[in-house]
């Protein structure tokens, strides 16, 4: 609670809060979205630079509702691949110029479609090429080949990157991660290949943008924060500095691979909507399907139990400059119009960008 004469000292930048805030307003407006959030983290020090997060209303104006970024925990769809892609690189089993066959865009996995947006497929290309174009059917066939045989080695690979973590941010209420197990009674056969590609999953957005942070930090994973210092009558009581969670998360050899990858997205793959000559960019769009949970109507049946083919989470995370990042940045959209666009790259990537 307040008290007269005390001051807290945030991490907030003004001018970068104001960007943020009216980028998200406006794409939110635009596409007509439930809900979203964008979080600007400053990457050496895990110093928040900015944060919004706003809901709709029933008569669809937006305001600050939930802080969904520290809150809410979801699928994150594509943002995900950068983490498998990463286990693949440090276990040494493929590079990014390992060719990878996408056959014409859609596989079946135990009777379960796995389907690339572009029609047709990609054919033959390699796996960095798989992660810039964003494809399903690539990553989930790469974490198959080299992982179904035993998924604990991909599962503890991913803890080891700190993504089971909480990030710890003193903001009450962050969502818990959850990494599925195959010693779990819910593993399936599909557990894996759908992990892959971001499903299945679970992590908040501000947990999905340290991870990114960490890529973009040559591996040092920081915590997240949001005071500097607690002052009494302008007194400096106490302040807070940058913690580190993990001192390397993966070899640099992984680091400098992906984020070279990284940069290619932007340049010729999933993000190249908001390549800019001026200044360089890094980064990876989503595009998950919303899941919509099994509930009881009124009438007492059963709805829902399934992904929906008309909601989606549109996504992207990212940093910049990308040789020398100075800040990491995630963007978060809720349920975009789907008329009016749902693709990461449209809806999210955008707001990344200003």
């Amino acid at each position: 609670e307040p008290i007269d004469g005390r001051d807290v000292i945030t991490t907030i930048n003004v001018n970068i809060q104001d960007i943020t805030h009216h980028a998200l307003l406006r794409e939110m407006e635009y596409f007509e979205a439930d809900h979203g959030c964008a979080v600007v983290m400053e990457v050496e020090t895990g110093e928040i630079k900015a944060i919004s997060n706003l809901g709709r209303t029933s008569k669809g104006k937006y305001y600050e509702k939930r802080n969904y970024a520290v809150w809410e925990s979801h699928e994150p769809g594509s943002t995900f691949k950068l983490a498998s892609l990463m286990v693949a690189l440090e276990d040494k089993v493929a590079d990014t110029s390992t060719v990878v066959d996408c056959e014409k865009g859609r596989i079946y996995i135990n009777n379960r479609k796995v389907e690339d947006s572009k029609r047709g497929g990609y054919g033959k290309i390699s796996l960095g090429r798989v992660f810039e174009v964003s494809s399903n059917v690539g990553i989930v066939k790469t974490i198959q080949k080299y992982y179904d045989k035993n998924p604990k080695k991909f599962t503890d690979k991913i803890k080891s990157f700190g993504l089971d973590q909480l990030t710890g941010v003193k903001i009450k209420g962050e969502g818990k991660p959850y990494i599925p197990q195959p010693s779990e009674k819910s593993w399936s056969p599909i557990s894996l290949e759908w992990m892959a590609w971001g499903y299945g999953i679970h992590l908040t957005p501000l947990q999905t943008l340290a991870f990114y942070n960490a890529v973009a930090n040559d591996g040092k994973l920081v915590k997240p924060y949001f005071v500097k210092e607690l002052r009494v009558g302008g007194k400096v009581e106490e302040s807070f500095g940058t913690e580190v969670l993990k001192e390397k998360i993966a070899s640099q050899e992984t680091i400098d691979k992906v984020r070279k990858v990284m940069e290619n997205t932007i340049k010729y793959g999933t993000g190249k909507g908001i390549y800019s000559p001026n200044f360089s960019m890094a980064g990876k769009t989503g595009t998950a399907k919303k899941y919509i949970p099994r509930t009881k109507n009124a009438k007492g049946e059963y709805e829902g139990g399934y992904y929906s083919n008309q909601k989606y989470v549109a996504s992207f995370a990212g940093f910049f400059p990308a040789d020398e990042p100075k800040y990491s940045c995630i963007v978060v959209v809720h349920s975009p119009k789907k008329e009016k666009g749902y693709y990461g790259a449209t809806v999210a990537a955008p707001i990344f960008k200003e």
